[in-house]
């Protein structure tokens, strides 16, 4: 406790905000090496497109398919297919009408029929807003430029 200048027995409500301070620049630290491994999905191999973008919110549903055929709902959560609908279609409940799609990314070596089956539980979910996310020529994931 602090002693007043003024003689008096009362005490001084003054803050040390320098605590405060070294644990704010910590968060912000630790915010800051965390937020660029956060990205939603599994590494695929996407096929090329030369569209534009769409434009979406920064927390899109995303279901990625390797080339195992193995199917993920985010990033490293691995879903049996049989689960798949019952998942995404908890999460799309917590979202406004305009924010419930689901987003495909699939490997560009699994055959059409595997994508299809996965929309189709989707879609039995009741998932109607269903996109395919590709990539611009020449982004190709780490390691794949030959």
């Amino acid at each position: 406790m602090a002693i007043s200048s003024s003689g008096g027995d009362e005490p001084v409500a003054n803050i040390n905000v320098t605590p405060l301070v070294d644990v704010m620049l910590v968060l912000l630290v630790i915010f800051m090496v965390t937020a660029p491994m956060l990205q939603q999905g599994v590494e695929v191999n996407l096929p090329k497109a030369t569209t534009a973008p769409l434009p979406g919110t920064n927390e899109q549903v995303v279901v990625s398919i390797d080339k195992e055929s193995r199917i993920f709902l985010g990033a490293g959560n691995e879903v049996a297919i049989d689960q798949l609908a019952a998942k995404v279609t908890a999460i799309l409940s917590q979202r406004p009408a305009n924010e419930q799609k689901v987003y495909i990314k699939a490997d560009t070596s699994l055959e059409y029929g595997n994508i299809m089956q996965v929309m189709s539980r989707l879609h039995e979910g009741g998932v109607t807003q269903i996109g395919l996310v590709s990539a611009f020529p020449g982004n190709e994931p780490k390691g794949k430029r030959s």
